[in-house]
């Protein structure tokens, strides 16, 4: 079965998942993380997106990103096309250096943006790399702290959500992300819509996006279902169980029935 098309919504959000081929090493030196750090800062800059958070791992990169006019899939492209032929040069070989699809899900900034912000900056923490995320050089949870400075990365929308005023909300954010350390919780991105898993939202939000094409999974049990076919047409389960004429005479045809919300806009 083929897949899905990706889907592209201008000023969205989307978590980004890259890894290398076969899970191997995509870093092998310091140098190298700096290098991905340069080449995300271009491409953002040339296709007018934004970056909430991201986290370089040993094998593999997160970002949180919000994408203009150009869609993510150019972006990443861009990004991982350039650092994939830097890095192959310098080690002298040649093959596939990232798996071949990279996974991304549009997501409800509304419901997930700080949850996703944590998991992300936590990766470390729960890799056992550190023991703080404040200890990983490699992430923008440090410029989240004011502790080291990257203008590419955006801190300010998701701060404002914790307060007005900048040290409180950096107070407030470094708090929240601590409050999760040694805690056994499972990802966000494990409540993908269960009927579109390229979304992070729920069937409200996936319907403004997919409009018309958009046909939700029911959540109903049977026996819910069940339940509510008794109340319409007056009869008990038993009724509705029965074989006779009688029972099913009983039963009528069926007839035809007729968030914290704020933009965040790209100029």
């Amino acid at each position: 079965m083929p897949r899905k098309p990706r889907l592209h919504v201008p000023g969205a959000f989307y978590h980004l998942t890259l890894r290398g081929n076969h899970r191997q090493d995509i870093f092998f030196s310091p140098s190298d993380r700096d290098l991905f750090d340069q080449l995300t800062q271009e491409v953002l800059d040339r296709f007018r997106a934004r970056l909430h958070a991201f986290c370089w791992m040993t094998n593999h990169v997160h970002l949180l990103v919000q994408v203009s006019d150009v869609p993510l899939g150019q972006l990443v492209l861009r990004i991982a096309g350039q650092y994939a032929r830097r890095i192959q040069k310098h080690l002298r070989t040649t093959g596939h250096l990232f798996e071949k699809r990279y996974h991304a899900v549009l997501v409800d900034a509304d419901e997930y943006l700080l949850e996703l912000i944590r998991y992300i900056h936590l990766n470390p923490v729960r890799a056992r790399m550190v023991a703080s995320p404040s200890q990983y050089r490699w992430s923008s949870h440090l410029t989240y702290l004011d502790k080291c400075e990257r203008s590419w990365v955006t801190t300010d929308f998701a701060l404002s959500a914790f307060h007005q005023e900048r040290s409180a909300a950096i107070a407030a954010y470094e708090r929240f992300v601590n409050q999760e350390i040694g805690k056994i919780s499972s990802s966000p991105l494990l409540e993908v819509n269960s009927t579109e898993p390229r979304i992070l939202g729920n069937d409200e939000f996936a319907g403004k996006l997919l409009g018309d094409s958009w046909k939700p999974k029911s959540r109903k049990s049977l026996q819910d279902l069940i339940g509510e076919a008794c109340q319409l047409f007056g009869v008990t389960e038993a009724d509705l169980r029965s074989s006779s004429a009688q029972a099913t005479h009983q039963i009528p045809s069926l007839g035809r029935s007729s968030g914290r919300a704020r933009a965040y806009r790209l100029n």
